[in-house]
């Protein structure tokens, strides 16, 4: 493999590797130092589950944001949603609960929801030391991991069919669209397609501290 060059991403030193290759080579700086390391992506990708794998090979703390958003509230995220005027108005009420999670735990891996490199928390996760990595899968493959869930955080078993799966696989294209630009922005991408969610991780974890 062809040397690759140094690159300042960020407040982290990282290898910067090519979109062409189909894996995550990353290095983090030389010293050692504490890491956040956020998962961002769009829903039902596998922030949760990878990041909770991953922090256990890490013995990092695991946090799922909507989860302490819940927490810290006492009330479920669609019904808190329900409650600003626009997205941007409920970011700007939850990052406090962001800013918590990372000044409390330089060492932590943390899922963050689709949204989580917009507005009020990209200003928030600019302050702190941390590492970004959005991770990439294709309609199909996050199709067929998508959960519903309803207005109280109830997971709901429901099946779908053929017709309900072609509108969700167009709404999720048109979510990884959306999100593009935004997760531009992540220090890292990683391409997940054809892995589970502990090949995910295992793939990740040699290179962090």
């Amino acid at each position: 493999m062809a040397k690759m060059p140094m690159a300042m991403l960020g407040r982290c030193n990282l290898i910067y590797v090519p979109r062409s290759h189909s894996h995550l080579a990353v290095l983090l700086p030389g010293d050692s130092v504490p890491m956040r390391i956020l998962l961002i992506g769009v829903s039902c990708v596998g922030k949760t589950t990878i990041g909770r794998l991953l922090a256990r090979k890490l013995g990092y703390p695991f946090f799922d944001f909507d989860q302490e958003i819940e927490n810290h509230f006492g009330a479920p995220i669609e019904r808190l949603q329900a409650r600003f005027l626009t997205p941007y108005s409920y970011r700007k009420e939850t990052a406090p609960v962001l800013k918590r999670i990372l000044t409390e735990n330089p060492e932590s891996v943390i899922a963050l929801p689709p949204s989580g490199l917009r507005d009020a928390y990209s200003r928030v996760i600019k302050k702190a030391d941390c590492l970004t990595i959005a991770l990439e899968d294709t309609p199909d493959n996050i199709l067929r991991r998508i959960v519903f869930y309803d207005a109280d955080s109830r997971r709901l078993d429901k099946t779908l069919t053929d017709t309900e799966k072609t509108l969700y696989r167009k709404e999720i294209a048109a979510d990884i669209a959306f999100f593009k630009k935004s997760y531009a922005r992540a220090h890292l991408r990683a391409p997940i397609a054809g892995l589970g969610a502990d090949a995910s991780a295992t793939r990740l974890r040699p290179f962090f501290p």
